[in-house]
Parts: structure tokens; sequence; C-alpha cells
């Protein structure tokens, strides 16, 4: 606790009066990547799953055989821009990627997709390949949604996990990021709620078919008023792109003009050498950002195998594009809610106060349990059906039962992660030194969250080749479900100790500076 705030202060608004010009901006930052993050989210999902011919089981070969290449090739793409040029230009070239393909997707590729539809091929390799593979046709059936797919995943691995955060670890010290991630973690869990609440109503009013196309959707290749609500979604998209690229701009005009200044790279003004191999090479050598990188995968597998049982179930119960968007987006405001709670109540607290093992530990035990209830009511659902046998509870169906705590665990995990476990996981990388930093986020959030997730997915599609649906590979995904905690647990305890001994060393050393300063 800082001895300057009395005990209220500390625990409610532990922010000086001369820090709010820096501080301020940094929440309007994140609420407007995140903001993004969230539509992104609740569209991704709803294009590819609520397609027809389609469903749940397209999200593991997505993961595998789309975003693990993808992930690998922005990261790439990242290396090679840094020693060509400084981080914030960097930021400009990878936003801008992102913008002008949601615009393509939305003014062309949208608008035209019977054209572009690969249904005679994909047609062909339903007839010739085992229904196990019904993911992977859906993807060449629905290509313009998996590219869609893609950019979404890539905006949280890029804009909002590994170029957001570089921007904050560069230029806060520990003692502010103690006392400023809470209310980081706040403001996009506030953008949770604000999109979700955006994407209900929007939903809402598709489903109820509330006014026809209008003229101006018409004009922009809308043929149902859904095609009117995703154009209004991709638009909300470019204009916060707009927005976020300009107070981006502005803080490094008006509050960190010389932020190239910072990690030991002044001669190249920003811009670092770093291979694609040097920044591997790196987090394979140090222990300590394996560890890292060990916590980042234990949490990947497993939320990516929950979600696609989840999801599965989401599909049969939402079958429409409208439907399906109503709940995600109810689910995203809610987690928003929780999330906004605990980050601005708990996640900061406990990390001041009680240290960052102990609050590392949190997002594992509590996935852990939630993940418990789910796989119960999972499993009741499937005795139901296999037994012939009409469980309620309430007058609820099983499937409802087992959407309810699906979506339950969801938001949780979901809540954690926006919170306790990104907070815990960014302070990790302060210690290490700008160089090390931009190393260790590179693969661990370029690459390491991906692999995590399509390992995960490799996985799945095994188990559907042999059981040809979620619901059937449910006992296995169980087990690894339950064998992945303790891995985790072990690599907190590790990353733990170097932690606190890196801390103590660079908090010596900024006050010995600031002392002979």
């Amino acid at each position: 606790m800082d001895d300057r705030f009395s005990k209220l202060r500390s625990f409610l608004w532990p922010i000086h009066r001369h820090e709010l010009s820096k501080f301020v901006p940094m929440l309007l930052l994140f609420f407007l990547i995140s903001f993004n993050y969230h539509i992104l989210k609740i569209l991704k999902d709803t294009l590819i799953i609520t397609a027809p011919n389609s469903g749940a089981e397209v999200i593991p070969f997505l993961k595998v055989w789309a975003i693990l290449p993808s992930a690998i090739l922005l990261t790439f793409l990242f290396t090679k821009l840094s020693s060509k040029f400084n981080r914030e230009k960097i930021f400009y070239v990878m936003i801008s990627i992102f913008l002008v393909f949601f615009a393509i997707f939305i003014f062309v590729l949208n608008p035209n997709a019977g054209l572009y539809q690969l249904d005679s091929m994909s047609d062909y390799l339903s007839l010739h390949m085992p229904h196990g593979f019904k993911g992977m046709i859906a993807i060449v059936r629905y290509w313009h949604f998996s590219l869609f797919y893609i950019m979404a995943e890539a905006w949280s691995t890029i804009m909002l996990s590994l170029l957001l955060w570089i921007f904050v670890v560069d230029v806060l010290s520990i003692n502010e990021a103690k006392r400023y991630y809470a209310f980081f973690g706040t403001s996009r869990n506030f953008a949770g709620i604000v999109s979700g609440l955006l994407g209900e109503y929007l939903a809402d009013k598709a489903l109820s078919n509330q006014g026809a196309v209008t003229g101006i959707g018409k004009f922009f290749g809308c043929h149902t008023v859904w095609d009117q609500t995703l154009f209004i979604f991709i638009s909300v998209i470019l204009v916060c792109g707009i927005l976020i690229m300009g107070l981006y701009r502005y803080m490094h005009v008006a509050i960190y003009p010389q932020r190239y200044l910072m990690g030991s790279d002044i001669q190249n003004k920003g811009k670092q050498k770093i291979s694609f191999r040097e920044s591997v090479m790196y987090a394979f050598k140090s222990k300590y950002v394996l560890y890292i990188a060990l916590i980042v995968l234990c949490y990947n597998i497993l939320i990516n195998f929950s979600e696609v049982l989840w999801k599965s179930q989401m599909k049969e119960l939402y079958p429409t594009s409208s439907e399906y968007t109503a709940y995600t987006s109810k689910i995203t405001y809610l987690t928003g809610i929780i999330a906004a709670t605990s980050s601005f109540f708990i996640s900061g607290n406990l990390i001041r106060r009680l240290g960052w093992k102990f609050t590392a530990m949190v997002t594992p035990i509590v996935l852990l349990l939630t993940g418990l209830g789910f796989f119960y009511f999972l499993f009741l659902k499937n005795h139901s059906l296999s037994s012939n046998l009409a469980i309620t509870f309430l007058g609820i169906s099983p499937l409802a039962l087992a959407v309810f705590f699906g979506s339950l665990q969801n938001i949780f995990s979901r809540a954690l992660k926006y919170t306790i476990f990104d907070d815990t996981k960014e302070m990790a990388f302060i210690p290490l030194t700008p160089q090390e930093k931009l190393k260790g986020k590179s693969v661990i959030d370029g690459i390491g969250s991906r692999l995590g997730k399509s390992g995960s997915s490799l996985m799945m599609q095994i188990l559907l080749m042999v059981f040809a649906s979620p619901i059937g590979a449910s006992p296995y995904i169980f087990v690894i479900f339950i064998l992945t905690v303790p891995v985790w647990i072990m690599a907190i305890n590790r990353v733990s100790k170097t932690f606190e001994e890196k801390a103590n060393v660079k908090e010596e050393k900024l006050e010995t500076e600031t002392t002979y300063s």
C-alpha cells in the first residue's frame, strides 16, 4: 500500500492528481482496443458457427490450420518491423492492416458472398471425406468467414495482448503498475459491458424485424436485416480504429514524446534489431520466460477445450445468427460486469496486499471449480439423452442447463482472464530488460497463446475423427482438463520465486538512481 494514501483512498483510488494526464488517456486506449476486441469476439463465432452446414466443430480446425500459422506470420512480421521502425510506427502499420481488411470484408466480401463461396468443392469434399472432417469442409466453404475469424483472433493477439501491453510495460514502473492495472482492467471490462449491450440491442432488433433494410444498407450491399446489423458492427469497429490511432499519436506527442529513448536503444531511435529466431530461442533458454509461457499455454488449453463443448451446445439451443449473437452479447456484458467489479475491487488490491503468487493462483483454482460444474451438467445431459430420462430443473431442459452452466464457466473464466490473469502475467514482464520484454512478449503473446489453443485444437481434431462430435469426446476432454491444472500451479510457483527476486533488484536500483540524481 502507498503510505501517501489513506486506507480508503488506497483501496478505491490510489492515483495521484499529477498522474491523471497520462492515466486517463491510457484508460481510453484500453477501452477502445478492448471494445473492438469484444465486438469481434461476438461476430467471429456467430458468422462461422451459425452458417449452414457448419458448427462448433469448425473451431479446432481453424485454430490449428489457420490461427496458428497466421499468428506465426504476424509475429514474424512484427520482429521484422522492429528492425525497421520504432514501436509507435509499428503500431500504425499493424492496426492499418486490420482496418483495411475489415473495410474490404464489409464493403466487398460479405455483400458478394454468393460469388466467393466454394460450394462445389465443399460438396465434393463432403461426399469423399469422413464426417469428422466437417469442420475443415466448413472452413473451405466459408473461407471469407474463416478469414474474418483469423483477423478477429489476431486483433486479440497483436493489438490487445502484444502492442498495447508493450506500450504499457515500457512506460510504467512496478509501483505504477500495481496501482494502475486494476483500473486498466476495469476500463477493458467496461468496454465488454458496452459492446455486449450494443450487440444484444442490434441482434434483438434484427430478430424482431424492426425496420427493413434501409437505403444506406441497400447501397452498401445489405440484403437482409442481419447483413445491415453486421454492417453497423463493422462500421463501429472502423471508427474506433481511427480513434485509437489518434489517441495513440496524442500520447506520443504530448506525454511520451521520447519513448524511443527508453529501452537502451537511443542510437537506433526505437528500432530494435531482433530476429524471429532470436525471440524463439530466448524463450526456450530463459526458464523464467518459459514458465510464463507455460502459464499462458495452460490457460488456453483449459479454455479452448471447454469452449468447443459449450459452443456446440449453444449452436443446438440458438441455431440462427441473430439468436446466437443476442445470447453471446448477453454473455459478453455479464462477463464485463463481473470482470469490471473484480478488477476495481479485487484484482489490484489482491496484488498489492497478498502478493503476485496468491493472486496468480486464483485463476486456475476458479477455472477448476467452474469447469467441474460445467462437465457435471454436460454429463448429466448426455446421460439423460442416452437413458431417455426427462431430467429437468424448474422446467428447464437438460440442454438449457448444460448451456447455462457452460455460460457460467465461460463468464468466470473470461472475467478472470481480463483481470487477475492478465494483470499478473503482464506484471511478470516488468522486471525484464526492454530487449527481453520485446523478445519474450512477441513469442508468448504472438505464438504461445495460439500454440495452446492450436495444440488443444489438434487433440480435439483427433478426438473428433474418432468420436465424430465434441460431445462424444467429452470424457477424454475432462481428463485433459483435470491434468492441466497441476502443471499450471507448478509454473506459477516457479515464476513467483524469480519474479520477487527480479522485482526487488529493479526497485532497489531505481531507488539508488533516484537518491543520487
